[in-house]
C-alpha cells in the first residue's frame, strides 16, 4: 500500500467493518468465507496492510452488499 492512499484504505477498511459488525460476523468467520487467514483479514481491517479488487469484489460478496458501498466514503 502506498502511504498516499493509507487514508483511503482506511475508509475502505472502516466500511468493511461497519459491514461485518452490522451483521454480527467475525474476523474468522469473513475470512474463511473468502478464502484468506484470518491473519491476512485482520491485517487489512486494521489499515495495515492493503488488498487487491478482487479480495474486495469477494468481501461485498460475502456480506450480501455492493461493491460501492465499501468505497461510500463518510466523513
Amino acid at each position: 500500500m502506498k502511504d498516499e492512499n493509507r487514508d483511503v484504505w482506511l475508509k475502505i477498511s472502516l466500511n468493511v467493518l461497519y459491514y461485518r459488525r452490522k451483521q454480527q460476523i467475525t474476523q474468522e468467520q469473513l475470512a474463511e468465507t473468502i478464502g484468506v487467514s484470518t491473519n491476512h483479514f485482520q491485517r487489512f481491517e486494521s489499515n495495515a496492510k492493503g488488498c487487491s479488487l478482487d479480495t474486495l469484489i469477494d468481501i461485498s460478496k460475502a456480506l450480501n452488499i455492493p461493491l460501492c458501498k465499501l468505497f461510500e466514503f463518510r466523513d
